[in-house]
């Protein structure tokens, strides 16, 4: 008997085998659900599809289109992918310290990172890269994500680099161990007078909130009476950082944001009164480009009614994506929940499921719609009113609406200055201009001093014999109206290339409109916002959520401009 159910069992599973190797295609009968139909469909192609099949390439396509049905958040990254995306929010990353342009097929290192291994073995500012590990790395293959991938690696490894160093005639040759350097999260903090100060945050990262509580510190040194918070291009991060910052500003038990999603339950984040500057007049600047984690910070600080919000319109980003990473070393961010302010916006923009144009060129449609130009163009939608804590109306539907507009300055903008911009010709201009005069402007080591002389050198006449060189014809009429815009710019990257970024905002903000508005605010003393003349009483839904009544009555003000670095990409390594 035992020989017998043994040889039974046996003869079982050669005929099964027999029939999955044969009739494989005909399983899909018998597949009921989606996922293993998508299982299905790639054991099939692998098994009997007319030419052979990369996989893991198939399943590497098939990820982003797959999620891409989704929502526009929702998005997978790839293993190669993963580190750099990753370390712009975890506040290093492991690389030689420099920053470096390509110019001529050539990596120019910018500026070299106090402290880091370039520096340490003798790299400097004007150095250029000629070869790496021994091999030649200049010409056509010289690119923002080769360079990187050469020089990034992990800590304690080694690369050799061959350095060419204008006045040497040999190649210099420096053998470097990568370590971990900084990125930050604060570009800038600095009083803009005798009481009030200034924090440009570039990011929202593990290092954010530190680096936040050091600069409030840094400014309460000089007494500072109120902040400016420029958030203007801060595309966001984590939730976490942004909540930790906002509570700094506000007081105990009070809600900061909820998040809420089908498998999400609702949650709510509150202050816990313990933040160091709770009673601190505070301006936030914002812009299109301020997302996410962003739109938390100005959300909560609009509807506690505990500052004034300035720029324009924000991106309206309100989707919560959750890491997941697998074991190859990929990653996606799922979307599990949307976000909610304190009156209960949700400010996410509108989108339809898949790949939605629309939702990816809605920047450019605000743009040819005049938004950006007069608060008249911002059409707000009246089934999204919402009230603040001292009842002002407040609108979901699509980004945060600043209280006060200031339109974007197109003062002095010619055809000929975007041709100079567009092409990337101002850049390529102040930083020849930094690398052929780097032994001269070193001898200044303040904004004041640097502007100073840098302003005597016809810094726009020898711009335009370069930029006519590089095939943009001098248009004198043209030129000579934008000149406040050539100056503004040239001068501030040659600050930048010399002094950094600190400098640089320091220098623009001098002449920055909402900088001023939102400095002109601190002085009059109307940061707090006031309670309107007639509030209409909210109603409060199943929630507690406070929500407007119909037809509210709203007089609203709206947003401003950003300046930004740029025309070209620096990058880190």
């Amino acid at each position: 008997m035992p020989v017998i159910v043994a040889v039974s069992i046996v003869a079982g599973i050669l005929i099964g085998t027999f029939y999955a190797n044969h009739f494989s295609g005909n399983r899909l009968g018998i597949i009921n659900t989606s996922s293993n139909k998508l299982n299905a469909l790639l054991r099939i192609i692998d098994d009997q599809y007319v030419d052979t099949v990369n996989m893991g390439e198939l399943v590497e396509d098939a990820m982003p289109q797959i999620l891409g049905e989704l929502d526009p958040h929702s998005s997978y990254i790839p293993a190669k992918d993963l580190e750099a995306v990753n370390s712009d929010l975890k506040g290093s990353f492991s690389g030689i310290g420099i920053q470096f342009t390509i110019q001529q097929d050539t990596i120019h290192i910018n500026s070299v990172i106090q402290g880091g291994p370039s520096e340490k073995v003798g790299l400097m500012p004007g150095d250029r890269i000629i070869e790496v590990d021994d091999s030649v790395f200049v010409g056509k293959i010289v690119n923002n994500y080769e360079a990187m991938k050469k020089l990034k690696g992990p800590k304690g490894s080694e690369v050799k680099l061959g350095i060419f160093r204008p006045g040497e005639k040999e190649t210099l040759h420096f053998t470097i161990v990568r370590g971990d350097i900084p990125v930050k999260s604060v570009d800038a903090a600095y009083m803009l007078n005798d009481k009030f100060g200034y924090i440009k945050v570039n990011k929202f990262g593990e290092t954010t909130y530190p680096e936040l509580l050091i600069a409030l510190a840094k400014l309460n040194q000089s007494n500072c009476e109120g902040v400016v918070i420029d958030l203007r291009g801060n595309t966001g991060g984590y939730m976490g950082a942004a909540i930790q910052m906002v509570n700094e500003f506000l007081p105990k038990n009070k809600l900061i944001v909820y998040t809420q999603g089908r498998k999400s339950p609702r949650e709510n984040y509150n202050s816990n009164g313990t933040g160091s500057s709770q009673k601190m007049p505070i301006v936030v600047l914002m812009d299109e480009g301020s997302a996410s984690a962003s739109e938390i910070f100005a959300g909560a600080i609009q509807d506690n009614d505990r500052g004034t919000i300035i720029g324009r319109r924000s991106f309206g980003k309100g989707l919560v994506q959750q890491p997941i990473d697998f074991s190859d070393g990929s990653a996606i961010r799922l979307t599990i929940a949307r976000y909610y302010t304190p009156s209960g916006r949700c400010i996410q923009k509108p989108y339809v499921k898949g790949n939605d144009a629309n939702y990816e060129m809605d920047i450019l449609t605000r743009y040819e719609h005049g938004e950006f130009f007069s608060q008249d163009s911002i059409k707000q939608d009246e089934s999204h009113i919402y009230y603040t804590s001292i009842g002002r109306p407040v609108y979901g539907g699509g980004g945060i609406m600043p209280d006060i507009f200031v339109p974007q300055d197109t003062t002095g903008v010619t055809s000929y200055y975007r041709m100079a911009v567009n092409r990337g010709l101002i850049t390529q201009f102040a930083f020849q201009y930094t690398d052929t005069h780097r032994a001269e402007l070193q001898k200044y080591d303040t904004e004041e001093a640097l502007l100073k002389y840098i302003k005597g050198q016809n810094i726009l006449e020898k711009f335009a014999s370069f930029a006519e060189s590089r095939g943009l014809k001098r248009r004198n009429i043209l030129m000579y109206k934008s000149q406040k815009l050539f100056d503004m710019h040239l001068y501030g990257n040659i600050i930048y290339n010399m002094q950094g970024m600190e400098a640089y905002i320091e220098y623009l903000n001098k002449s920055d409109k909402p900088v001023l508005k939102a400095l002109e605010i601190l002085e009059k003393g109307e940061a707090f916002p006031k309670a309107p003349e007639e509030p209409i009483e909210p109603k409060v839904d199943d929630e507690g959520t406070k929500k407007a009544t119909a037809q509210a009555d709203s007089t609203r003000k709206e947003p401003s401009r950003h300046h930004r670095i740029n025309d070209e990409v620096r990058c880190f390594a």
